[in-house]
């Protein structure tokens, strides 16, 4: 491993120097930062109450030709918040050209994105990283990325994008060792300290080509809007669905998979009464559970986003959004939670439209040098919220010191904030840019 570092790094270094300035730029940058992070319950069944103890180095490497242009972006850490242990990802590594004059393509490792919401994901169904997201690395984290193919077509009426990835990539969730998360299989808020032989991480599907993700994006001018067109073909991005698996002759245990899924959408944004203005929208077609009456997948859902920002003072914007998520066939659903004896339900269960609203909050100070940040999370319907709290302050060119916190509260731990309502956190990062 040490001689693989190694040799990434001096072929990184050499390649910058000996590249020709006449024929293309060449540019290697990066940063060096270390962030710590502690649980505030101890009542948290994790294996730590360390949420994150690190150090990063990444680096970055450019290279733009007459040709073609090549990114390489990757990371190296060492974590010591559980068990100390050392690892490397290749963020993004790609090449990207042009095929006459109408055509750009992107293959390799990226971080993909589309959509409008602002930390709300309709259309964007590439994988999320919610370990990072949830204990305080960079918003970049959140992004995780995946191995794929963009294809972008430009004409008079639009552009077309198609990404195509061969191998599921999933969203990247809790699963106990600093975290801890709600296992429907128990009916409990767990960690590795209570429920060491089941992680919220399932196989993934089949690596077959007809298992691999097609998702699609047309995107043109409407007057002040950039409006888009999406489709998606895949698996819903986390295990929301079950299987029974059959451990011995005589015992089947209901495990967890990501579902089939088809996405229709649609979306809006531009500049509108002052401020910005989005609008979104989509159809989630599980395509396991047409009439949404299997009790081991989701149903369909029609989901849609409304949000506007604005600086409403100077270097002070706020922006707020509305998501309204309404499933389909909901008598069925609530059919599987009748107490069959009362016919009543008789535990706490989804309304049939869920609603969410959330407020970003931003002031600068001091030359813009400070950052004073605030973003909030709440669903009356599932009566859980999410606040993440930070300060970070441009020390020099070079070093930024960051601050905050990300703090839950819900009367329900199965939804999607209640279940991490032991995970309160205080953090504290420092940054040095090269």
């Amino acid at each position: 491993m040490r001689h693989f570092i190694k040799t990434t790094i001096v072929g990184l270094v050499l390649l910058a120097a000996t590249a020709s300035p006449a024929a293309a730029e060449v540019y290697l940058h990066g940063f060096l930062q270390g962030l710590w992070g502690g649980r505030l319950d101890q009542d948290n069944p994790t294996a730590t109450e360390q949420t994150a103890s690190e150090s990063r180095m990444q680096l970055r490497l450019e290279h733009f030709g007459d040709a073609a242009e090549v990114f390489g972006r990757l990371d190296f850490t060492w974590d010591g918040a559980d068990t100390a242990t050392y690892e490397w990802e290749l963020r993004e590594g790609y090449l990207k050209f042009r095929l006459g004059s109408n055509i750009d393509v992107k293959a390799g490792r990226q971080i993909l994105t589309w959509g409008t919401g602002d930390l709300i994901f309709i259309n964007d169904v590439f994988a999320k990283d919610y370990r990072s997201f949830l204990v305080g690395r960079d918003d970049q984290y959140l992004k995780a990325p995946q191995n794929a193919i963009r294809v972008e077509y430009y004409n008079p009426l639009g552009a077309l994008s198609v990404v195509w990835t061969p191998r599921f990539e999933p969203n990247r969730l809790p699963f106990g060792s600093r975290l801890s998360y709600y296992n429907p299989f128990e009916d409990a808020i767990v960690g590795t300290g209570i429920s060491p032989a089941y992680y919220f991480d399932p196989p993934s599907p089949e690596a077959k080509f007809e298992n691999s993700e097609i998702a699609t994006r047309f995107q043109r001018q409407v007057g002040p809007f950039a409006a888009a067109l999406y489709f998606y073909k895949g698996f819903y991005k986390n295990p929301l669905g079950a299987e029974m698996m059959m451990v011995d002759s005589a015992t089947y245990v209901p495990m967890p998979v990501y579902p089939k899924l088809n996405l229709w959408g649609a979306s809006l944004r531009g500049a509108t009464l002052g401020g910005i203005l989005w609008l979104e929208g989509g159809y989630y077609d599980s395509r396991q559970d047409p009439d949404g009456d299997d009790p081991f997948m989701p149903n369909s859902s029609i989901v849609g986003l409304a949000g506007y920002e604005r600086q409403v003072a100077t270097n002070l914007t706020i922006n707020a959004q509305w998501q309204i998520d309404y499933m389909l066939d909901y008598d069925k659903f609530l059919d599987n939670y009748h107490d069959p004896g009362s016919g009543e339900v008789t535990m706490w269960v989804r309304d049939e439209t869920r609603h969410l609203l959330t407020t970003r909050i931003r002031k600068l100070l001091k030359s813009e040098l400070l950052k004073l940040e605030a973003f909030l999370f709440y669903s009356p319907t599932d009566e859980d919220a999410y606040l993440r709290l930070l300060t970070e302050y441009k020390y020099t060119d070079e070093v930024t010191l960051a601050i905050g916190a990300n703090l839950f509260d819900g009367n329900h731990i199965s939804t999607d904030y209640g279940q991490f309502q032991y995970n309160d956190n205080l953090y504290a990062k420092v940054t040095y840019g090269f």
